[in-house]
């Protein structure tokens, strides 16, 4: 029997005096992930009006996802894209700068990718 460790793990973190909603995927996303994670989500951001959203994704131990958690970060990405003022994702793969493109067609606020922790969160805070 394999431990396979994966997950969505959300947390509000403080950075000076701002504060980031940070999502840090690890291993290969699975739908049942989503299920479990988009209900704390919708209660976090449910008293959010308008673009006030900072994110950090940490991709740094994400391994891909199934077909359908793919669909469901994509759906998840159109529903929250109206309260995101910026997002920085972060991590070191070779498609993130490509996702990061992407994900801005649906996402009101900014979107960039880095390698580097300390100059995403520079980023967001600035």
């Amino acid at each position: 029997m394999t431990n396979e460790h994966h997950g969505i793990s959300i947390g509000i973190e403080r950075f000076g005096s701002e504060f980031l909603l940070v999502f840090r995927a690890t291993g290969k996303l699975t739908h049942e992930d989503y299920q479990a994670i988009t209900p704390f989500l919708d209660a976090a951001l449910a008293g959010v009006k308008g673009k006030h959203v900072k994110v950090l994704v940490d991709i740094s131990s994400f391994a891909g996802w199934e077909l359908r958690a793919a669909w469901d970060d994509f759906k998840l990405g159109v529903k929250m894209g109206s309260q995101i003022e910026k997002v920085a994702i972060y991590g070191d793969k070779n498609w993130q700068e490509l996702a990061s493109r992407v994900g801005s067609w649906f996402i009101s606020g900014e979107v960039h990718s880095f390698n580097d922790y300390g100059a995403a969160i520079e980023w967001l805070k600035g």
